[in-house]
């Protein structure tokens, strides 16, 4: 890396080093499920020392698994192959044991004593079903993390990095807005490259986010002088927040080293994590913790579909099932790969040579379904494309569109679901329809929110009586997720409260209205009647240029009852 992109990291760093901290916060985007298994016989008591204090359990773990009732995640359950982690000989050590590996290679000092890692330790030995549901997860990437590090010459330490952050869970989502098994927040993500829009996220992406976070962290190396565990406490904090740490500690004359630096608790707990692990993978037997055999051997190859491909066709192509395809390809919102790349699809090694044979008899135009759309009067392309649930973007790609000027009458192409959407279970959308209607076996009862002009996390949770966090917890967002008006949030409330949440809704009657742009309209002249903002119309429906078109089709959210 040059200087110039050095100094570009550490300024960025510097801006973001208050919202990394908590993207990245230990065991935070863990699965709600893995937050029961660590928190159920633990109680916190947040004034202890640090020898206790930064527990697995910490409160907000304990808080977030208050709710659940199940060991397993959506992610868990979606595997239809079966793995055998069966040692042969579960008194045998085995050179192609990939754990082997990585406790040949470990490079960190595990001879330390700290009463930090000595309570990680003793919490994550205690929990055997915590590590084999993680370990079984690894099972599944950890080859190709591990080939990666060693490429880099990197310490193999880092391939325990996503129990930490994760729990090797390719779909978490932190309450800081952090998603994928590495946690990258969209801003740092988007300095490492990681595209994000509607089709796709990178930080996601098993094989984008790894090299992101290796170069991240690699970068982060650098900046602190090959010091490794400042460079894990920046990958959860901030480089920024642990200068400052070091600068504080300088002037008072006191080591600047990890160990010694007073940090956010988060991160205080984080290195501490990895070092437990280390300990732990290093010598299960001493900690009384028995490590599934894991080969020595890819579990998943990279195959080129061409092009944009219905994810449905990808997993006949492969003789996988669809729940697989989006396993190993999270980084996928959708029910087809990105038009624009990354042209690439991971399956199970031992079907990439029948993948590629039946992708050489499946024409081009078969990759995907089409639908020819003939357009009617009145027809605008943001109208088109909400009823086909794809982007106007798309639908200007594929047909040679300039503008939004359409013509009644013409025909258009437009890519569509081969299936209908149920089928895409794991699509960005289905797993907010599984989050959204997780307690519905509870004694809580669900009211569908609809998002108004002006409404935040705060506004709506005062209204419901529950707090922020649950609410984006219900909803898999984060606190500071900006919310759309129109969008729907599953809000959960204990019985009784129906008639407060009627009341409050009957004052303001907030309905979704499709209005048809008149000639002579104007966003100021449909604002000031709707009595609506032209920054909401403008963020409600997708307007490029400075114009709006007589037929233009706006959808708007009012209050019908303020209707001039």
């Amino acid at each position: 890396m040059n200087s110039t992109r050095n100094i570009a990291l550490f300024t960025s760093c510097l801006v973001l080093a208050s919202c990394q901290m908590i993207p990245n916060a230990p065991g935070l985007a863990e699965s709600e499920e893995d937050k029961t298994e660590l928190t159920s016989n633990e109680s916190v008591n947040v004034n202890s020392t640090a020898t206790d204090r930064d527990l697995l359990s910490d409160e907000i773990n304990h808080h977030w698994a208050a709710e659940m009732h199940s060991n397993l995640s959506l992610y868990d359950l979606a595997w239809k192959k079966p793995l055998d982690l069966t040692r042969p000989d579960p008194y045998a050590r085995y050179e192609d044991d990939l754990f082997q590996v990585l406790r040949r290679n470990f490079q960190f000092d595990l001879t330390l004593e700290d009463p930090r890692i000595t309570s990680q330790l003793k919490y994550y030995a205690s929990h055997q079903s915590y590590i084999n549901r993680v370990s079984e997860r690894a099972s599944r990437y950890m080859f190709h993390i591990v080939e990666e590090i060693q490429k880099r010459d990197m310490p193999l330490d880092l391939a325990l990095l996503p129990i930490v952050e994760s729990a090797f869970d390719p779909f978490a989502y932190s309450h800081g807005s952090a998603a994928g098994m590495w946690q990258f927040i969209p801003s740092t993500g988007r300095m490492y490259d990681l595209k994000q829009n509607w089709w796709y996220d990178g930080r996601r992406d098993v094989v984008e986010s790894t090299r992101a976070a290796l170069d991240y962290l690699n970068d982060l190396n650098k900046m602190f002088d090959g010091d490794w565990l400042l460079a894990l406490a920046s990958y959860n904090s901030g480089p920024g927040t642990v200068r400052r740490a070091q600068r504080k500690n300088q002037a008072a004359g006191l080591p600047t080293d990890f160990w010694h630096l007073d940090l956010p608790k988060e991160t205080e707990a984080y290195v501490p994590k990895m070092f437990a692990l280390a300990k732990l993978f290093h010598s299960p037997d001493k900690y009384g913790i028995e490590l599934p055999y894991l080969a020595k051997e890819p579990y998943f190859a990279q195959v080129n579909p061409g092009g944009q491909i219905d994810l449905a066709q990808a997993a006949i192509l492969a003789d996988m099932e669809l729940s697989e395809i989006y396993m190993l390809n999270p980084g996928f919102n959708k029910w087809a790969t990105d038009p624009d790349g990354p042209n690439r699809l991971l399956v199970f090694v031992d079907n990439e040579e029948i993948f590629n044979e039946n992708m050489k008899s499946l024409p081009v135009d078969k990759r995907l379904t089409w639908q020819r759309h003939t357009i009617q009067s009145g027809d605008s392309l943001l109208l088109i494309a909400k009823t086909y649930d794809v982007t106007v973007d798309v639908i200007r790609d594929v047909n040679k569109i300039r503008g939004n000027l359409i013509r009644a009458g013409d025909s258009i192409l437009i890519p569509v679901a081969s299936k209908n959407d149920n089928f895409y279970s794991l699509s960005a959308d289905n797993r907010l329809k599984v989050k959204q209607n997780a307690l519905s076996g509870s004694s809580k009862q669900r009211t569908d929110y609809l998002v108004q002009s002006g409404d935040t996390f705060w506004d709506i949770s005062q209204k419901f009586d529950v707090s922020v966090q649950s609410i984006a917890r219900w909803n898999n967002m984060a606190p500071k997720d900006i919310l759309r008006p129109g969008q729907t949030l599953a809000i959960w409330t204990e019985p009784g409260t129906s008639t407060a949440i009627s009341s409050i809704q009957d004052r303001e009657v907030v309905r979704k209205v499709g209005y048809v742009v008149r000639s002579g309209d104007s966003l100021s002249r449909i604002a000031d009647k709707f009595n609506v903002l032209i920054r909401d119309i403008e963020k409600w429906n997708t307007i490029t240029g400075k114009y709006i078109q007589p037929g233009d089709r706006l959808t708007l959210y009012v209050d019908v009852t303020q209707i001039q």
